[in-house]
């Protein structure tokens, strides 16, 4: 499988740093678009096929109209770590709700061929000692991680009270009952005491907007909803509905890196629609170890856990029990990923040293490209050309390998900022036509966008103010969970807090924390939970006063879904020193001031 990649070593005499600075910024300007973000069209309206559930049957029920003590909107991760958590603190009644037919967010979408987890499984998959389940492998197939979902809901019974195939269009405080009135694109109009919300931000997909797509006569799908029907197979590959196909792939992004292979390995010819290449690190993934596995000591996940999230924060640590792609070069996701820095160095030596180390990194990302595919013309299209973090770094042993292949075809698009145009049998580029029968959508998701945020799912509080109009000069919160006129209403995700790679970690932090809040106010009989204006405006000024602008070091990236495709803006919503400092903050929070926050509302719930 080959070796686990490896940090590089850094020799400032082969670095050329003025020669890389203008062949970055050169690639960057071949790519911009003045449409921004804007060259996308959500997959709705004539395009909402796309975004239907082709995985469970749609079951018709009658309106509900009753009532639960919490509901959780979302049956990824996120909720499944809130609703056992709940069910921990003694809450007994849980409504579960998600616009997918079972449980398992993204992995419920997304079944496409090669489908694995990039972060190691041990650490990515939560409560495995809970569950009492080992990880197959390093990096797990999606189906695995899958069922792992629905046996989170099986443990803690969370499939007692669902609603799946549900969309939430309101929520809506009543201020005489002291309760949420949720209603739902079904004609629900239920009701819950509390309702968190872990709707997620990868699970909408998203279409590029070229002219003439809804002209082509062939066949289309998104991976996110993959065809089997059309292509045969699995997610193990075996496309053999593929093989007198002609095929395009658009998109060479995460999910790009893993379907392609299974899809050049079947069909009769496939083009690969590539606007920027992917950087391609070694993968080595492998079997679960079981000597290994019975080794382990009770706590051994949290351990694992957080030890990947020092290292990735850049916190001290005494030894690295990963050892893979993210913790050889963590000090190149500080440009992103905020956490501690190295205080013994000025900020120009540290910019300097990161990149100087990103340089190196490249340029050996670069070098494998060189290794591996035998054209050199289509081995200078796949290299990439900017800093490390401006895209989520790939891993692959199969991905490279692919363009060996006589029937694959690399179509450069970055000259021309995507695909021009489709027609009824082809995929123009430029002034060049290519005939295909199959077009597979690689393109992504709305990225960051929830309901709340977008306002498909709005919110209204005390008096009916929309949330919305409450955060028009920005976000206010408490430790980015509650808001002051929006009582015993949650949010999980990454607003005025902190985040990291391995975003299910940081789920998991939130759901033990929300969950200790609204079980200190059960135990005391409070029936309302919100937090003041002074707390909301004492936790914005905090980070505010701590958050760091990266939009220089993201407007000199290549355009993508990080830098809002070349058009990055200030992010002043996430906790500078990171999540391990964060994690820390409410760890102290909930020992020292959570008793005194109850309390309060004791006095004002009397």
């Amino acid at each position: 499988m080959g070796q686990v990649p490896s940090a590089p070593q850094i020799n400032e005499s082969e670095i050329d740093v003025e020669a890389l600075r203008a062949k970055y910024a050169q690639e960057r300007r071949r790519r911009l678009r003045e449409d921004g973000a804007a060259q996308y069209r959500k997959a709705a309206g004539e395009f909402g096929y796309y975004a239907k559930d082709p995985y469970t049957p749609f079951a018709a029920r009658a309106p509900l109209a009753d009532r639960v003590e919490a509901l959780v909107i979302g049956g990824g991760f996120g909720g499944l770590l809130t609703g056992a958590n709940l069910r921990k603190a003694g809450v007994e009644s849980i409504r579960m709700l998600d616009e997918a037919g079972d449980f398992g967010g993204t992995w419920y979408w997304n079944r496409y061929p090669g489908i694995h987890c990039d972060i190691e499984s041990y650490v990515y998959m939560p409560l495995l000692e809970e569950v009492g389940y080992m990880p197959t492998r390093r990096y797990a197939p999606g189906e695995e991680i899958r069922q792992h979902a629905v046996a989170i809901a099986k443990k803690f019974d969370l499939y007692a009270d669902t609603a799946f195939h549900t969309r939430v269009t309101s929520l809506t405080w009543d201020e005489e009952c002291s309760e949420w009135i949720i209603e739902t694109d079904r004609n629900d109009k239920m009701r819950a005491k509390f309702v968190i919300t872990s709707s997620g931000t990868l699970t909408q997909p998203k279409l590029p907007g070229i002219e003439g797509i809804e002209n082509f006569k062939g066949h289309t799908f998104h991976t996110s909803r993959w065809d089997y029907d059309y292509t045969a197979g699995d997610a193990n590959g075996g496309l053999t509905g593929l093989g007198d196909k002609r095929v395009a792939v658009i998109g060479t992004g995460a999910t790009g890196l893993q379907a392609i292979p299974h899809v050049a390995e079947n069909a009769k010819h496939t083009f690969v629609f590539q606007r920027t290449p992917s950087t391609v690190d070694i993968r080595a993934n492998r079997d679960t170890d079981p000597h290994w596995a019975a080794s382990l000591e009770p706590g051994w996940q949290k351990k694992r856990q957080d030890n990947f999230l020092d290292i990735i924060s850049g916190e001290d640590f005494d030894e690295d029990l990963i050892q893979d792609g993210w913790t050889t070069v963590p000090q190149l996701q500080r440009a992103m990923i905020t956490g501690k820095i190295d205080e013994s160095l000025s900020a120009e030596e540290r910019e300097r040293a990161e990149e100087l180390l990103d340089f190196a990194k490249l340029n050996q990302i670069r070098s494998r490209v060189d290794e591996i595919v035998e054209d050199p013309q289509a081995a200078e299209k796949l290299k990439p050309w900017y800093r490390y973090m401006c895209k989520r770094p790939g891993f692959s042993d199969t991905y490279l390998q692919s363009f060996n292949r006589k029937n694959v075809t690399l179509v450069d698009t970055a000259e021309y900022g995507g695909v021009t145009r489709m027609t009824e049998s082809t995929i123009v580029v430029g002034d060049t036509e290519y005939e295909v029968d199959c077009v597979i959508f690689a393109t992504g998701f709305d990225v960051g966008v929830s309901g709340v945020l977008s306002g498909t799912m709005p919110v209204y509080g005390r008096g009916g103010l929309p949330l919305l109009h409450a955060w028009a000069q920005g976000p206010k919160t408490l430790h980015g969970f509650q808001s002051h006129r929006y009582p015993n209403l949650f949010h999980l995700g990454a607003l005025q807090n902190a985040n990291s790679v391995n975003f299910v970690h940081i789920l998991q932090e939130q759901a033990e924390h929300l969950s200790a809040i609204i079980q200190a106010g059960r135990s005391a009989g409070v029936s309302i939970i919100e937090p003041s204006v002074e707390e909301q405006e004492e936790w914005t000024r905090t980070i505010h006063g701590s958050a760091i602008d990266n939009s220089k070091f993201q407007l000199e990236c290549t355009p993508g879904y990080y830098n809002n495709e070349g058009k990055a803006r200030p992010n002043l919503n996430s906790f500078g020193p990171g999540p391990v400092a964060f994690a820390k903050l409410l760890k102290q929070w909930r020992e020292n001031e959570l008793e005194a926050y109850i309390a309060r509302h004791i006095e004002v719930n009397a």
